[in-house]
This record gives C-alpha cells, structure tokens and sequence, in this order.
C-alpha cells in the first residue's frame, strides 16, 4: 500500500497493491499493521455501503464529538468525486477542501479523520461506495455543512444534484461554529 499525504493535515490517500491477471483482481483494503506503520492508528467499529445512481450527492456530513468518526472511504463500483474539508477551527487550512475521484478502475482510497466534513457525487449509475468508521453513528450527533457554499468553493460540475432533504439545508461555513 502507498500512503500519500495531502495539503490538509491527516488526510490521506491510499493506493493499494492490486494483483491482476486474466481471472480478475486482488488487493487488501485494509491491513492494519501498514494503516500504523503510516500513522493511521484506529480502531474501525462499523462498516458502512451505499448504493447511488448517477448525479447523486451525499454530504457534507460529520458526527460531533464525543461521537466524532474518522473514515476510510472507496467505491466498489462505480464511481465518485469524493470531497473532505477540513473543520479543525485551529487548522491552517481550516474551511479547504480537497477532492479526488474514487473509482473501480483505480481502487484508491481516502483516509478522513474526524474534524473533516465528507461527501460524494456519484459519476455513474449504480454506483456502491463502501467505509470504515472509527465510532457508531449517533443521530443526535450527526451535522453537515451546505454542499455549495461558497465560501467553501467545491467544484462538483453539476448544477442540480439528486439530494436528501438533509442535504438540502447544510450549514454556511460562516455561520458554523466548529466542535473540533
């Protein structure tokens, strides 16, 4: 596996190891040994899949603590532009996101500690993304930030997303008052 830091501190993307021939493919997507040997040292204690079609957008969401969860994305099939920012008040990059597209074909996959906000658009029809949390979900801890604002700037290139209600009525960055 190949860890690679970004411009936001703890956020990470990991390439794994893919083994192909003319029978198919295989790769781990999670060894713990390597995920601490490269700084990640979490405990996952729920998994979690979703199955999106085209145009779909999940996000920005986040867990307040104490209920806060780090999260270890990717899509089984399919694909996503997949978006973290950072909400960490005392961080340098504190309002950045950053983005990446997670698809089948390049099996990458994004570590998101807690402290981020995290969403997705689906690229394709029928598209299952799979992650790791480090905590349960909490209902009453759960939050989100608007999808468009922009004061974030996120460039998802579609104007009108299929969306949650939920999603519908994120918070502005400039009236969120960080728990992290």
């Amino acid at each position: 596996m190949k860890f690679i830091s970004t411009e936001l501190e703890g956020l990470v993307v990991i390439q794994p190891n893919v083994f192909e021939d003319d029978r198919g493919y295989f790769y781990e997507s999670y060894n713990e040994k390597f995920f601490i040997q490269n700084g990640i040292n979490v405990h996952f204690v729920q998994d979690n899949q979703s199955l999106s079609q085209q145009g779909v957008l999940r996000g920005l969401h986040f867990q307040k603590p104490p209920h806060d969860q780090g999260k270890l994305v990717r899509v089984i099939k399919g694909s996503v532009l997949d978006v973290a920012v950072d909400i960490r008040k005392n961080s340098a990059t504190y309002g950045k996101p950053f983005s990446i597209e997670l698809n089948e074909e390049n099996k990458t996959m994004l570590w998101v500690p807690p402290g981020f906000a995290h969403g997705f658009l689906t690229l394709r029809h029928n598209t299952i993304f799979s992650y790791k949390c480090t905590n349960f979900y909490n209902k009453e801890s759960e939050d989100s930030l608007l999808w468009n604002d922009p004061a974030i700037g996120i460039n998802w290139n579609i104007e009108l997303p299929l969306l949650s209600e939920k999603d519908k009525i994120g918070k502005l960055l400039s009236e969120f008052d960080s728990y992290f």
